[in-house]
């Protein structure tokens, strides 16, 4: 099966899963995804991630949920860039989620990473999606 915004999937995957009260969940595997749960991973809104074979010899990615008190610890999560309209942004004009306390995730050229590392950085690129 094709996809044609796998990073959409992806995200909506998540969405869907918290919304159900999941405690895992499976993702299609890609290397630019798995960079992806990385930053979500080193910032606290998922548990940990693995990956894994499947029947059909298909690798997978089971992703642990994270729930505060019982709510999902993901509020919102919206992709920016699309692949019908690329959004990129300079380092000095990389948007705020929430006024700091969400997060942006971007892609660079120094790889994937948060806004405030990309920032920190001096680096600017594509704004894959958003997190709060």
């Amino acid at each position: 099966m094709t996809f044609v915004d796998p990073i959409g999937d992806m995200l909506t995957r998540i969405r869907n899963g918290q919304m159900r009260s999941l405690d895992k969940i499976n993702i299609p595997y890609s290397n630019f995804r798995l960079k992806i749960l990385e930053v979500l991973k080193k910032e606290g809104y998922i548990i940990d991630f693995k990956t894994d074979k499947s029947d059909e010899n298909k690798k997978l990615i089971k992703v642990d949920l994270k729930y505060y008190e019982g709510r999902p610890v993901i509020r919102e999560i919206k992709r920016i860039s699309k692949p019908g309209r690329r959004v990129y942004s300079r380092a000095d004009s990389i948007p705020r989620v929430h006024n700091g306390l969400g997060l942006a995730i971007l892609s660079t050229s120094k790889g994937v990473m948060s806004d405030s590392e990309a920032i920190k950085n001096n680096l600017g690129g594509e704004i894959i999606c958003r997190v709060f």
